[in-house]
């Protein structure tokens, strides 16, 4: 098939999406971009498009992996060379969708966001003397038991000041300060303890003995309303409450830790799941053990830790370029 037919074809595709699918003029550029990619491959393998087979896709995705573009690049690209054969296929001018089980090359798992130790300590130290003291031990406490313990937010929002029937039922964790430790209700229903660290265990101290100073709270616990009974009841077992006397939300943690971590002086907003991602990344460049880590953070398959081995090499690899001679530039 001459270059002139093989252009008349997409034009034709293009025009076929831009009036009866009626995508948007983005889109529709975009797919224009995509099929000149695929009509600069076909004429360099001088076989028209209605004569792709699925071998030259495939060697084409190679080609494009191997250039640097990234796997959700290629996903994309195939996208739109797969919906231009469906065309084709319903206008019989083929007989077979050369991309139909062609699939982008997977894209390598992202590093998980951590802060370095340095980092992690300061805002663990910070104390912000211009708020509230009852919010600053009560953020303290949080920021202790996130980066000390490696909670989920989830796991922290749920957490009692000592275990109940209620508790129980509920899949809620508690804290067992005498024992020294922190039990957590993960994902799946899984059940594990975590251990209370000191500065932790202080930072909890310093918080519970405060905890109680809301008029909210006081006010609900004796009012004969049912309702407001019922919050007072989760309220009086919530370790972690706002100023109202109500359980704090998952969305209010990250909203405290983000402002707590800019008003510390951090470059980046912390959020909880970063303080999760610095406690594993630091237990395990101390100690090596990844089974450990599997335990204190609750993963029922190791598979899902050893993305963390990634961080610890990078951490090793930053210190083989500070130190060994052969690695400093000249």
């Amino acid at each position: 098939m001459p270059i002139e037919a093989d252009a008349e074809l997409v034009e034709r595709y293009l025009t076929h999406v831009r009036v009866e699918k009626r995508l948007a003029a983005r889109t529709v550029t975009l797919y224009g971009l995509d099929l000149e990619k695929l009509t600069e491959f076909a004429l360099q393998a001088a076989v028209p498009l209605t004569a792709v087979q699925n071998h030259h896709i495939r060697r084409w995705v190679a080609q494009m992996n191997a250039g640097g573009r990234s796997g959700r690049g290629i996903g994309l690209i195939l996208s739109g060379w797969r919906g231009f054969y469906a065309w084709l296929g319903r206008e019989g001018l083929i007989s077979a969708n050369p991309v139909q089980d062609v699939r982008a090359p997977k894209q390598p798992r992202p590093l998980p966001k951590a802060l370095g130790v340095d980092e992690a300590m300061h805002l663990a130290d910070h104390v912000d003397d211009d708020d509230d003291p009852w919010l600053e031990a009560r953020d303290a406490a949080m920021v202790e038991l996130l980066y000390g313990g490696g909670l989920r937010v989830g796991e922290l929002v749920g957490l009692d000041v000592a275990p109940s029937d209620a508790a129980a039922r509920a899949g809620r964790g508690w804290i067992d300060a005498q024992a020294g430790e922190v039990h957590v209700q993960g994902k799946g229903g899984k059940r594990r303890a975590v251990p209370l660290g000191r500065a932790a265990a202080e930072a909890l101290g310093r918080w519970l003995a405060v905890r109680g100073q809301v008029g909210a709270l006081a006010e609900a616990s004796t009012s004969a309303d049912a309702a407001k009974a019922d919050r007072a009841g989760d309220a009086v077992l919530a370790l972690f409450i706002g100023q109202r006397g109500t359980r704090l939300t998952a969305q209010s943690i990250w909203q405290r830790l983000r402002r707590r971590s800019l008003r510390a002086g951090l470059a980046t907003p912390v959020h909880p799941h970063m303080l999760r991602h610095s406690f594993a990344s630091h237990v395990l460049q101390s100690s090596g053990d990844l089974r450990a880590v599997q335990e204190l953070l609750g993963h029922a398959n190791i598979g899902t830790t050893q993305v963390y081995t990634r961080l610890d090499f990078q951490h090793l690899a930053m210190a083989y370029d500070a130190a060994h001679p052969r690695a400093r530039k000249k």
